[in-house]
């Protein structure tokens, strides 16, 4: 009887559903953030140099992730091809995250030191000059724009108050570190880094290029 008369009280029911999934988020959440391997880094691991955090961000600025996932699943068929699956102390300095949804493009978790940076310069330019059956569009204006020095500084500076171990001395040399660094350039730093850092991975396999 009472089970009818929620169902039939659109608003109650709306209300409960929202309760019901409230306190199943907060189950499986909360006791995460108190879990050390959830919480603290990975051995290895650091916050972002400033040319690497300008890069990632310009990895969100062009959607990168609508094509390119940063998540490898503990499934042989994805850790044969991309390497060590995901662990979660990897991502404690990523705001926000970049675990992406689809692939288009090959997983970019360990795409860091298999390709040299004039690949990646030619493939961002011309995708199709390295990887002739790719549907990747072609980013030739990142070599022509400028990192914004202060705009990193202003960055690090928020990221600190987030929890980033940033120092003094970091912030303040975030401007000259990416002064006439170009976009393509700190985009390419920030690929290269991926992967690389942590040092309880395996040698990453060679991710293939059919991005």
């Amino acid at each position: 009887m009472l089970h009818e008369k929620i169902e039939k009280n659109v608003t109650l029911l709306a209300v409960l559903i929202v309760v019901a999934i409230s306190f199943g988020g907060l189950v499986q959440i909360v006791p995460l953030m108190f879990k050390g391997a959830i919480v603290e880094p990975a051995d290895g691991v650091e916050p972002y140099s400033a040319i690497r955090l300008a890069g990632r961000d310009v990895y969100i600025a062009e959607g990168c992730y609508n094509c390119h996932s940063q998540q490898i699943r503990p499934f042989r068929s994805e850790t044969e091809r991309y390497g060590h699956y995901s662990v979660a102390g990897e991502f404690v300095y990523d705001h926000p995250f970049q675990w992406g949804s689809k692939r288009t493009g090959p997983d970019l978790a360990r795409v860091g030191g298999i390709y040299s940076d004039d690949w990646h310069r030619l493939h961002m330019i011309d995708p199709r000059a390295v990887v002739p059956a790719s549907n990747m569009p072609a980013y030739p204006w990142l070599a022509e724009r400028v990192v914004d020095g202060q705009a990193v500084e202003r960055r690090m500076r928020a990221l600190r108050r987030l929890g980033h171990p940033y120092t003094d001395e970091q912030i303040e040399n975030a401007a000259s570190e990416v002064r006439g660094v170009t976009e393509l350039d700190a985009l390419i730093a920030y690929l290269q880094g991926l992967g690389t850092e942590w040092t309880g991975q395996r040698a990453a396999p060679r991710a293939g290029g059919d991005s």
